[in-house]
């Protein structure tokens, strides 16, 4: 696991590249502006840090504390649950939220757990079809129905049937968009009520995937979400396919919700468990030397 996140950061790196091509032990604040900047860090949290941070030069070791401080909220803790344990998963269309799905099914399958998916994203075929094609794939069970059902029946139909055979996960997907904002929080508030129904207390976890080529602009997406149903935590897909890398701390900072994986590849072993350390460690790596060159 160690290395995938750092190795994600490729892309950011070479953008940080650009205007630092040179490590040094410590940068001016405006040299700092512009490597943070050039990052996808939001302007205003890059204020806040540098507002924050009295030394004319800044080390390695005083932007670690600050950035790890942007990060705060990333600790998770499990909710107290009965078996099975229901996951509600949200997102736009496109950022990679039937490819997640997989990836977190297959995550639980290799721990030894019984997995079924609900294809709760009944607006469109394509999307019924892509998770179907990766259960197959996968090996694992899934409740599906046709293009317009109802997404809270299919929801239901999942939970009852991993009850009933002794299922330990339930995975169910949402659609990303319909007509209007108001129709999907209309449908997900509903979905997640008769998740409720079917299991007291589920879905035990509502998670955000979140497209990290989008950068700080998908703040507003996901405060959006929370504010429509309730974000428990956060996964970023294509963060290696991306120079935006800098915009995890704003997306963290201003949604103060917990980033609980990241995406690192195509493959469906490419979901990695978000360490804040390795992710600040690897964006120093790429500004700062441990001592002056002789």
């Amino acid at each position: 696991m160690f290395g995938f996140i750092k190795k994600s950061l490729s892309k950011t790196v070479e953008a940080i590249k650009t205007v630092a091509p040179k490590k040094k032990i410590s940068f001016s604040k405006e040299e700092l502006e512009h490597i943070l900047l050039e990052a996808d860090v939001e302007y205003a949290l890059v204020e806040l840090i540098i507002e924050q941070t009295y030394q004319e030069k800044i080390t390695r070791e005083i932007l670690r504390s600050k950035l790890l401080a942007t990060l705060a909220y990333t600790t998770y803790k499990e909710p107290e649950f009965t078996s099975p344990f229901v996951e509600l998963i949200v997102g736009v269309n496109g950022a990679g939220k039937t490819t997640t799905i997989a990836k977190l099914a297959l995550k639980y399958k290799n721990e030894g757990k019984k997995v079924i998916l609900g294809a709760g994203d009944t607006f469109r075929a394509a999307a019924i079809e892509q998770l179907t094609l990766w259960a197959e794939k996968l090996k694992i069970p899934i409740i599906s129905s046709t293009q317009g059902h109802d997404p809270s029946a299919v929801a239901y139909d999942t939970i009852d049937s991993a009850k009933s055979k002794g299922f330990d996960n339930v995975i169910i997907d949402t659609a990303g968009r319909l007509h209007t904002q108001t129709n999907l929080a209309n449908e997900l508030k509903k979905i997640k009520r008769i998740c409720d129904k079917a299991h007291n207390g589920a879905p035990h976890r509502t998670l955000l995937i979140i497209d990290g080529t989008q950068g700080n602009s998908a703040i507003a997406q996901a405060k959006a979400f929370n504010e429509m149903i309730g974000i428990d935590g956060i996964i970023i897909t294509k963060l290696d396919g991306t120079a935006k890398g800098g915009s995890i701390f704003s997306i963290a900072y201003a949604l103060e919700l917990p980033i609980l994986f990241v995406g690192t590849g195509e493959k469906p072993e490419n979901l990695t468990p978000f360490d804040k350390y390795e992710f600040v460690d690897g964006l120093l790596d790429a500004i700062f030397v441990e001592k002056e060159m002789s």
